[in-house]
């Protein structure tokens, strides 16, 4: 009997974490703990190699946690079935998870009224005379999405691949015919430009908050969505004028000048016809929600708690309607999926497994200076975003641990390196054709093949690292710190 590649990778999820199980129980670690940790990894490898859907896999982990009664803290060594499913709903009771869920909702109000399609037309149709133009009206129109869809495939995917995919045929360019025209540069700007904008805003990609929670969970107060765009400031200004133009340069298209897709994008425009009253209202609660979540200190005001005014605001003037509410499957599957996930990443430290593998990690590190030791870890935590096909899965596997390391690096700023580590997470996803989850949409394409996308990764990747060390972190540690924490 031929068994298929799916039911293959089910299988390989299970044997690992039997396998990890089976190894002899390291001295000094709990027996529960070791057992939690070999649950954990198989959770892991399944959203790596996701033979089934993530929250599933999430929420498969949960039960087999919950039902071996391992994952929350245990009161004179027992845990009781009460408190085993208290620990393993947690996640679903947390703030920035509703944050996450609610933002899915607002994003699909863009995309119901045709509010995201218009503004990506009338910024083409502005700056799409030329071949770069059109590359930085694809930018600008991802920037002024990326708050308000934090989902960047959904984004970059949904909104604005069936704009720009069918800009190139019009001169051409097919995937398997002078892809390079003009449809390869299309493709690299706005997957690039994408990766870009998913680090510049709290909600420009799902797993931002979701790394303030990890850390939080960590004993890790971050930052809140202003201060993560403050930040990150300096850097965005000078990646988002950067992309286009390095990819014009590294990667240049044939075609300099771009009329048709004006004259196109013109007519695009007016078949969808003047602005609608519902798109008008989108516009007004949209900013009222950037004003509250820039300003959450000042009002007092809680960014999921605005978040949740503004899914009632909508269906209130009925931008969407409750059915859309309840009908929007992408955001339930994501308050499913980080719910679980917040549970198993916190539960790492609880069984004690995280502390036990700091003191492991003392003895590598105790020679390192504080400089030195920063550097290296946020270096590590993004390079190592090669070996993930997705950003949740790194943040779930990695966090916890590399902030665990810096707590025990004699006067480490924590807050500070557990910053400086979380705000690439969006750029480190042009490093591979499937690190973060718009990519294997624009991958899909055709236009850029896979050697040149893991050149151009490369090269993109580390750039905006480089960017990021020499910019971002002299900006942070001696310009804003105190002014964010």
């Amino acid at each position: 009997m031929k068994i298929n590649n799916k039911a293959i990778k089910i299988i390989g999820s299970i044997v690992v974490s039997i396998l990890i199980y089976a190894i002899p129980t390291p001295d000094g670690l709990p027996p529960d703990a070791w057992l939690y940790f070999s649950i954990f990894i198989g959770v892991v490898i399944g959203l790596i190699l996701e033979p089934i859907p993530p929250a599933f896999i999430g929420l498969i982990g949960i039960c087999v946690a919950v039902l071996c009664k391992v994952g929350p803290v245990s009161i004179n060594g027992d845990i009781s079935a009460g408190s085993a499913i208290s620990w393993g709903l947690s996640g679903f009771s947390n703030s920035t998870v509703w944050l996450i869920f609610a933002a899915f909702m607002i994003g699909i109000g863009y995309q119901n009224t045709g509010l995201g399609k218009r503004i990506a037309l009338i910024l083409v149709r502005t700056l799409g005379k030329s071949t770069l133009g059109l590359g930085y009206a694809i930018s600008i129109a991802d920037g002024i999405l990326a708050p308000f869809i934090p989902s960047n495939a959904a984004r970059s995917g949904g909104v604005l691949y069936p704009i720009i995919s069918s800009i190139p045929p019009m001169f051409g360019s097919y995937p398997d015919k002078d892809s390079r025209k003009i449809g390869a540069f299309l493709t690299w700007c706005a997957l690039s430009a994408t990766c870009v904008s998913s680090s510049i805003f709290l909600t420009g990609q799902a797993p931002n908050p979701l790394a303030l929670e990890v850390a939080k969970a960590s004993g890790v107060e971050v930052v809140s969505w202003g201060g993560w765009f403050l930040a990150f400031l300096p850097v965005s200004i000078i990646l988002f004028i950067l992309t286009p133009l390095l990819t014009y340069f590294i990667y240049p298209p044939e075609i300099k000048k771009s009329p048709e897709v004006v004259t196109w994008a013109e007519e695009e425009h007016a078949r969808i016809g003047k602005i609608k009253v519902k798109e008008i209202i989108l516009i007004l609660i949209s900013i009222f929600a950037l004003v509250l979540w820039v300003g959450s200190s000042l009002f007092e005001i809680n960014a999921t708690t605005t978040a949740i005014i503004v899914i009632i605001a909508m269906v209130a003037t009925n931008v969407i309607s409750w059915d859309d509410f309840l009908g929007n499957k992408p955001a339930w599957n994501v308050l499913v999926w980080f719910s679980t996930l917040v549970a198993l990443a916190g539960g790492l430290k609880n069984v004690g497994f995280l502390a036990w593998l700091g003191h492991i990690a003392e003895i590598y590190i105790s020679g390192y200076s504080v400089m030195a030791a920063m550097l290296t870890l946020v270096i590590l935590y993004y390079v190592v975003h090669y070996f993930f096909a997705s950003t949740t899965a790194h943040v779930t596997a990695l966090l916890a641990l590399f902030i665990t390391i810096a707590q025990l690096v004699p006067g480490m700023d924590v807050k500070l390196v557990t910053l400086l580590m979380i705000l690439p997470m969006g750029i480190m996803g042009v490093l591979t054709p499937y690190g973060t989850g718009h990519s294997p949409v624009w991958f899909a394409s055709g236009y850029v093949k896979g050697s040149e996308f893991w050149k151009m990764g490369f090269i993109f990747g580390f750039t905006y690292l480089a960017i990021y060390l020499l910019v971002g972190i002299p900006w942070i540690t001696k310009v804003v710190y105190n002014q964010i924490f």
